[in-house]
């Protein structure tokens, strides 16, 4: 139980690591496998598996009752990134509970398909989620960017990690903040609207960068 709840409109930066800092993505299709999740986990109606959903789709059954609330949400979204062993993302509380149940539906449903995959048992990540009260604009500002780069943020990545980022355009949302027209599945204009143009947002964010990459290494 936590000791502060969540609140309906207001955001966090929420975040993970495999137990004992073990890699939870060890291919590009576990990668694609969690983006997927991320996806489909984020509605009020529960839909099961994923493999349930998609015996659904292929029959045409139970996709038409209405009403399903397959539209509504848990959260908004704002930005993510999930490296070898751990993830990111900024949320926004849609409804009472919609944070933990959004992120209890994707550890447990990806838990469950990695181990079916690799032949192991028991937890993946590190306990419960953790979560970072959003208190200011200037914090959610700040934090866009670092969950958005979070993988330049980290100095060095050996060779394997450094193969799994190259296989992974989708590891974060930064694609959808500094490409034109780039489709996704994030609420960015919480973020975006506050700057003249994308090549506003984009220079901001890298400088933000430099900040914090000097604040944790000196300077380069």
């Amino acid at each position: 139980m936590r000791k502060v709840a969540l609140e309906n409109g207001e955001f966090y930066h929420i975040y993970n690591r495999g137990a004992g800092k073990c890699d939870v993505f060890l291919d590009k299709y576990d990668a694609e496998r969690f983006l997927q999740s991320v996806k489909l986990f984020n509605n009020i109606e529960p839909i099961g598996s994923i493999f349930d959903l998609k015996i659904k789709e292929q029959t045409k059954k139970g996709l038409s009752d209405s009403p399903r609330n397959l539209n509504k949400k848990l959260v908004n979204i704002v930005c993510y990134c999930f490296n070898p062993n751990h993830y990111h993302f900024i949320l926004e509380q849609l409804v009472d509970g919609g944070i933990s149940e959004f992120m209890k539906r994707l550890g447990g449903g990806y838990t469950q398909a990695f181990n079916l995959k690799y032949k192991r048992s028991g937890v993946l990540f590190q306990g419960k989620f953790k979560s970072v009260h959003i208190e200011s604009n200037e914090q959610l500002l700040h934090d866009s960017v670092y969950v958005n780069l979070n993988n330049k943020v980290h100095k060095k990545f050996d060779g394997i990690k450094k193969h799994f980022l190259d296989l992974n355009p989708n590891r974060s949302s930064w694609d959808e903040y500094h490409i034109k027209g780039k489709k996704g599945f994030c609420k960015k204009g919480t973020i975006l609207d506050q700057f003249k143009d994308i090549k506003d947002y984009k220079k901001f964010a890298e400088e933000t960068l430099k900040e914090i990459r000097e604040m944790r290494y000196g300077n380069e």
